[in-house]
C-alpha cells in the first residue's frame, strides 16, 4: 500500500494543504510507454502494484454490477483515456493531476504551462466560502411583503428544522446557516417568493443534502405564506462558493519560438480584452477553461455539468457573458486571474463506488473540497494560457494537430514504433486523415519490408 506522509499544513485562507508532497515534475513523462510511466509512479510512491494493475486494466475498473447500482437501464461501462497533469505547483505544494478527457492536447497544454508557471513561483489559488443555495418557490401569497416579513422572522426557527434532517452534517461543522427571501415580480410572469437556504454542505457537493432539506422545510415556509410551494431544489449558480486562482509570469520566461516575451505577453491581453468584450470570443475562451476543469471534475468522480452550468451563470449574472479568466500586462509581467464558481466534492456520490475515481483522488491527494476546488481552479487558468499563448503565436492548429495527428496514426493501425514517422509525414503535407495515415504504413512497411522477387 502507499506509504502514510506526515501532512505539514499551510493555512491559506480557510483551506490546508499538505506540503509534504511527490513532485509533480517528471521529465520525459510523454515519452515513456504506459508501462515505463506506471511503474515510474510505483517507484516514487504515487502509486502502489494493486493500482498500477487496476490502472493496466488486468483488475476491473468499474464493472457492470456496480454500473448498474449507480445508473438505471445499464448495458455496459464507457471508458476514457485517464492521464496525469503534471507540473502544478499551487500554494507551494505539488500536485500531480488526474485528468480524464478524450480530446487531444488537453493534457500537454496545461502540462507545459503548470511548468513554465512553476519555474515563477506557481499558482496561487483561494477558495472562498462554502455554502450552497436551496431555492423554495411560493406562489400565491395573499401579501407577498407580509410572507417575506414572516419567513425571515422564523429564520433561527427554519435552520434547526434543515440542520434536524441532518444532525452528521452539523456535527462536522455544516448545515443550514442562513436564510434569505427575495420577491420575483419583474416582466410578464407570475410574482413569487424565493427563499434562499444557506447551506454549508463541508467535503460534500451537497445536492441530496440540499434538496433533503429544501423539501424538509418547505412545509413549514408554506404555512408562514399563506402560499403554495412548487419547486424545492438547489441552485447551481454556487456564488456562495467560488475559487480564485491566479499567476504572474514575467516576459523573459515567455518568449517562444521567434516571439518575444513581451510580444507573447502583449498577444495574451489582447486576446483576453477581446473576449472580455465580444460574447461570441467568451464563450470559446470559457469552452477551453473548461476543457481542463472538466477533465478534472470527471477524474474525480464530480457533477461536471453542474460546474460548468454555475460558471457560465456565473459570468453572465449582469446580463453580459464574460471570460472566466483574464490576463493583463502588470510591471513586466502577464497576469492571469479565474474567478468562478466551484461546487464540488471528495465525498459521496461515484466516489464512493468507482474504483478508479477512488485512486485518482488518492493520486491527487487532497484533503478537502476547497483543496479541490483549488487544483481545479489552477488547472483552468493554466488551461485558459496555453490555449491563448498558441493563438497569440503560431495559431492553435499547429500544436493541436501534432498531436490529433498521433490519434489518427493509432486509429489507422500503426505501432508504436511507427508512430512519430507517420505523424510527421502527415503533417508534412498538411493531410491529417486516417485514410492518408493508412496510405503512409503501407508505404513505410514497404521501405522496411520490400518485396521479393523469386
Amino acid at each position: 500500500m502507499l506509504k502514510t506522509r506526515r501532512a505539514q499544513e499551510a493555512k491559506i485562507g480557510e483551506t490546508s494543504f499538505r506540503e509534504d508532497r511527490p513532485s509533480s515534475r517528471i521529465s520525459g513523462f510523454y515519452k515513456m510507454s504506459v508501462a515505463e510511466r506506471l511503474a515510474l509512479l510505483v517507484e516514487r510512491g504515487v502509486l502502489d502494484e494493486q493500482d498500477a494493475e487496476l490502472l493496466r486494466g488486468r483488475n476491473a475498473g468499474l464493472d457492470v454490477e456496480t454500473a448498474n447500482q449507480m445508473v438505471e437501464n445499464t448495458i455496459g461501462v464507457l471508458e476514457l483515456p485517464l492521464g496525469l497533469g503534471l507540473n502544478f505547483t499551487i500554494n507551494g505544494g505539488d500536485y500531480l493531476v488526474p485528468m480524464a478527457v478524450e480530446e487531444p492536447s488537453i493534457i500537454a497544454a496545461v502540462s507545459h504551462i503548470a511548468k513554465l508557471v512553476r519555474d515563477c513561483g506557481g499558482f496561487e489559488a483561494r477558495s472562498e466560502g462554502s455554502l450552497m443555495i436551496g431555492q423554495v418557490q411560493v406562489v400565491g401569497c395573499p401579501d407577498f411583503e407580509a410572507a417575506k416579513e414572516a419567513v425571515e422572522e422564523a429564520a433561527e426557527e427554519l435552520i434547526r428544522a434543515g440542520n434536524a434532517l441532518h444532525p452528521k452534517m452539523v456535527a462536522r461543522g455544516g448545515g443550514m446557516k442562513g436564510v434569505e427571501v427575495r420577491i420575483l415580480d419583474d416582466g410578464p410572469y407570475q410574482q413569487m417568493l424565493v427563499v434562499h437556504l444557506l447551506i454549508d454542505a463541508c467535503d460534500a457537493m451537497g445536492a441530496n443534502l440540499i434538496n433533503t432539506i429544501a423539501e424538509g422545510v418547505a412545509p413549514r415556509i408554506e404555512t408562514l405564506t399563506g402560499g403554495q410551494v412548487f419547486l424545492r431544489i438547489l441552485s447551481n449558480l454556487a456564488d456562495r462558493r467560488k475559487v480564485v486562482a491566479r499567476c504572474k509570469v514575467p516576459f523573459e520566461a515567455l518568449a517562444w519560438k521567434d516571439y518575444t516575451g513581451q510580444e507573447v505577453a502583449e498577444g495574451i491581453e489582447l486576446a483576453s480584452q477581446f473576449a472580455e468584450s465580444d460574447p461570441y470570443r467568451a464563450a470559446t475562451h470559457n469552452k477551453g477553461i473548461m476543457n481542463g476543469i472538466g477533465a478534472v471534475c470527471i477524474a474525480t468522480g464530480n457533477d461536471w455539468r453542474a460546474l460548468e452550468a454555475g460558471a457560465h451563470a456565473y459570468v453572465a449574472r449582469d446580463g453580459r457573458y464574460r471570460p472566466m479568466a483574464t490576463w493583463k500586462v502588470e510591471d513586466d509581467h502577464l497576469v492571469g486571474e479565474l474567478e468562478i464558481p466551484m461546487a464540488v466534492g471528495t465525498v459521496g456520490g461515484p466516489i464512493r463506488l468507482h474504483p478508479t475515481v477512488q485512486l485518482a483522488h488518492r493520486i491527487l491527494g487532497v484533503e478537502s473540497a476547497a483543496e479541490l476546488a483549488c487544483v481545479m481552479g489552477a488547472v483552468g487558468l493554466a488551461q485558459n494560457m496555453g490555449a491563448l499563448k498558441a493563438l497569440a503565436t503560431e495559431g492553435i492548429q499547429r500544436g493541436h494537430m501534432s498531436l490529433h495527428a498521433r490519434s489518427v496514426a493509432a486509429t489507422a493501425g500503426a505501432e508504436r514504433h511507427e508512430l512519430d514517422e507517420v505523424v510527421r509525414r502527415m503533417i508534412e503535407e498538411d493531410d491529417v486523415k486516417v485514410h492518408r495515415a493508412r496510405e503512409i504504413l503501407a508505404i513505410l512497411r514497404e521501405e522496411i519490408s520490400p518485396a521479393v522477387d523469386l
